[in-house]
């Protein structure tokens, strides 16, 4: 979906990155994009454990909503970006699939190395994420509508193709243990391996994004596109990086699930989608793009993972948990609505 917000000078560009910090101000603090998803995400855990129980915070049931995160927010981090320059990638909802069952086929079904199977799959996230991005930039079609056709495009092929080779849609993979160490295993036999990749990740994406000129030139592309391409911004490759990165990390997760649940199926993944960008709207990231953080993208995933897991540690009807999650979420997002509105009416006072 190109966002574009041609009428917005380049400098209006809404970036987080704080080079030098004088002074401590409290108010400071809350202007910034990740503040509202803090105080979102406090009020969530203030909620469940008023609600729920404490068992919500214990080892078991604190990796109920971990996990969830951690495989959302591998997603979610590529995608935010995105939008902060413009744009969006919904094939993520095929690619996690295709991921998947690339690495079961390959490693699984015919029985070749497992980490041909991997480079394989993540090879056909790069592949994709190149298509699209090389579409959005050729074409000036909305990369949702770009998007929107590879998303069934891939779908297709994924399911074709398995039904053609495996005759089946379901594909059982058997990792060696150097592989299921390092992607698919429970640490303490509650946590997903891939917590730590996802954290690691973060750390990653904090430092490119706000400690590196490449930030910048994302929040200066979704500010105005072609102001920045005349500031000497190279926004065609940016833009095409951006896509492969989101389609390569949509296969990572794939992969990761492959490995660690024995198995694959072509019908996984579409959920990831929508659940990628309400985390990414409840971090504080704009829908017409040039604002948000790594940061704020971290809390709302975590607040979407907490909201879809806590109901269950709760006395509520379950009939009802659809109503609060939306609830709780729509609350969250309009708490980061108004923390955005004080940042970016805010004026320092002259001294």
């Amino acid at each position: 979906m190109s966002l574009k917000t041609a009428s917005q000078p380049i400098a209006m560009a809404q970036t987080p990155k704080v080079t030098s910090v004088t002074s401590f101000s409290i108010g400071g603090l809350f202007r910034r994009p990740e503040a509202g998803a803090f105080l979102g995400l406090v009020g969530v855990f203030a909620f469940f454990i008023v609600f729920g129980s404490m068992d919500f915070l214990k080892p078991a049931g604190a990796a109920s909503w971990l996990n969830v995160a951690a495989n959302l927010g591998i997603v979610a981090f590529p995608i935010g970006l995105l939008m902060i320059a413009g744009e969006l990638d919904i094939s993520i909802g095929s690619m996690i699939p295709a991921g998947s069952m690339t690495v079961a086929i390959i490693s699984g079904y015919y029985g070749m190395p497992i980490w041909l199977g991997i480079a394989a799959s993540l090879g056909l996230g790069a592949l994709v994420g190149l298509i699209n991005g090389y579409l959005v930039i050729r074409t000036n079609v909305p990369s949702l509508i770009v998007t929107l056709g590879t998303l069934f495009a891939v779908a297709g092929f994924v399911l074709g193709l398995s039904v053609l080779l495996t005759g089946t849609t379901s594909v059982a993979l058997k990792a060696p243990e150097l592989a299921k160490f390092f992607f698919g295993q429970f640490v303490g036999n509650t946590f997903q391996v891939i917590i730590f990749w996802w954290l690691a990740l973060t750390a990653i994406y904090v430092f490119f994004i706000h400690l590196s000129p490449f930030g910048n030139w994302i929040f200066a592309m979704g500010g105005d596109r072609i102001s920045a391409r005349n500031a000497g911004i190279p926004t065609t490759k940016l833009t095409v990086a951006l896509f492969v990165l989101s389609s390569t990390s949509a296969a990572f997760v794939g992969m990761c699930q492959a490995i660690l649940f024995n198995s694959a199926q072509v019908s996984a993944g579409m959920s990831f989608i929508f659940n990628s960008i309400i985390s990414v709207v409840v971090g504080g990231v704009l829908l017409t793009g040039g604002f948000g953080s790594i940061i704020g993208i971290f809390f709302g995933t975590i607040t979407f993972a907490v909201v879809n897991q806590g109901i269950y540690f709760t006395s509520f009807d379950r009939n009802w948990s659809s109503l609060i999650i939306g609830v709780m979420l729509l609350l969250a997002v309009l708490m980061n609505n108004t923390f955005r509105s004080m940042a970016l009416s805010y004026a320092p006072k002259k001294k």
